[in-house]
């Protein structure tokens, strides 16, 4: 089994690190890298995990995995470049960083991998979406799948459609959470308590969502079923349709992507 290294063990570097965990790796293959000593001694006591500086972890591992900040991700590279070698496996979980970023940085021909994995990966119900650099075989990219499966789905796709990801499913969540901060506070202003909203809403959130998912029926019909002409539900959709909701949604998206392009390109 390949040893792997966790550079940065914040919110999806530990989320990472516990669904290897689950998922059957054994904890004496796997380490972790954290700058903060307070957090790293926290991890080390709730998983048992080793827990080692920059160099040593890119030294002992054949996976390494980087889930620091994109700005921090040029110093880290510097300090393990010299330790990437031949049949090491560079997997980089950092948005807007480039295969050919980080290719330039690493000795040549080294296998890489790029990530956008998104939040709900910390309920195993991720969705991630990766991309081959030009040097990565086919087996190291197999490996970095089944790595990110740990936490859910993943996806493969040509690097060019990375941004269209991070629009669509890394910041995905957060457009549901929106909606749904909406629909409890209409409950609130219909007179529901707070909570009874919140159960009514997030329930029939994860029910439309199972529907969608084990159906494979197309949202346009499984809508339709719902909306008996005259009734309720058109009523609310007309209304959503007035304020050109469905317009607002795609321009937000397409902003995401806008942006992440920006971040890309090198431009805060």
């Amino acid at each position: 089994m390949a040893t792997t290294a966790i550079f940065g063990a914040g919110v999806m570097g530990e989320t990472l690190l516990s669904g290897l965990i689950r998922s059957g790796r054994d904890v004496a293959d796997l380490s972790i890298t954290e700058k903060r000593t307070d957090h790293a001694a926290a991890l080390n006591a709730k998983y048992g995990v080793s827990v080692l500086d920059n160099a040593t972890a890119a030294k002992s591992a054949d996976v390494l995995v980087l889930v620091v900040k994109p700005q921090d991700m040029d110093g880290l590279l510097g300090e393990i470049r010299d330790h990437v070698v031949s049949g090491n496996l560079v997997v980089s979980l950092a948005a807007g960083i480039t295969t050919a970023y980080l290719e330039s940085r690493l000795p040549e021909g080294s296998s890489v991998v790029r990530v956008m994995p998104n939040t709900p990966a910390l309920v195993d119900q991720g969705m991630a979406a990766i991309s081959p650099g030009q040097h990565c075989t086919p087996e190291h990219l197999d490996e970095a799948e089944a790595l990110l499966r740990s936490c859910g789905r993943v996806v493969q796709v040509p690097e060019k459609y990375q941004d269209a990801v991070t629009a669509i499913s890394g910041s995905g969540p957060a457009y549901i959470f929106y909606v749904v901060e909406a629909m409890i506070e209409a409950g609130v202003v219909l007179g529901l308590p707070r909570a009874t909203s919140t159960e009514l809403v997030v329930q029939t959130l994860f029910g439309a969502a199972t529907m969608l998912k084990e159906t494979g029926e197309h949202p346009t019909v499984l809508r339709e079923r719902v909306s008996s002409p005259g009734g309720t539900t058109v009523a609310a959709l007309r209304q959503l349709d007035d304020h050109k909701v469905r317009a607002a949604f795609i321009s937000a998206i397409e902003a995401a992507a806008q942006r992440s392009h920006e971040l890309a390109a090198g431009n805060p």
